[in-house]
């Protein structure tokens, strides 16, 4: 793939052309990531499709093949897996800490030993989020601890 940025003239506006043989669906991600801002997430009740800031969301977890983002008071179905999620929020604070769930550490007021080499993360909301043994590491590592 190719990449060309070019300087604008004071009066030109701003813009992104895509040229390719197929939109495939990573090409669709990016595209979305532009028109929102890069920011926001999709997210969806049975009301519709909502946009929320990664932020607000105090983890995500896979329940029956399906992904649910859960923020202060409200919970919606995300389209993507957790892998994916992961992918798309870089550079922020989310990390796997469990085979089914994606905590973000901006979120956690208090975390403490669990049985079994498990930590425990209660959140500002009140939830608690059990970090598996094997993700401790990890989260010990990014929290630099």
């Amino acid at each position: 793939m190719k990449v060309t940025i070019l300087d604008l003239e004071p009066n030109e506006e701003e813009e992104i052309i895509i040229k390719c043989h197929a939109l495939e669906e990573d090409m669709v991600k990016l595209i979305n990531q532009f028109k929102h801002g890069g920011r926001k997430l999709t997210v969806y009740q049975e009301n519709g499709m909502f946009f929320v800031e990664p932020e607000e969301v105090f983890y995500f977890e896979s329940v029956d093949q399906k992904v649910f983002a859960y923020c202060q008071r409200e919970v919606y179905q995300v389209k993507s897996k957790l892998y994916e999620l992961l992918e798309e929020l870089p550079g922020r604070d989310f990390i796997r800490v469990s085979k089914s769930s994606i905590l973000n550490l901006n979120q956690i007021e208090r975390l403490a030993p669990a049985f079994g080499g498990r930590y425990e993360a209660l959140l500002k909301n009140g939830e608690k989020v059990i970090i598996s043994r094997q993700y401790v590491g990890s989260l010990k590592e990014k929290l630099g601890v």
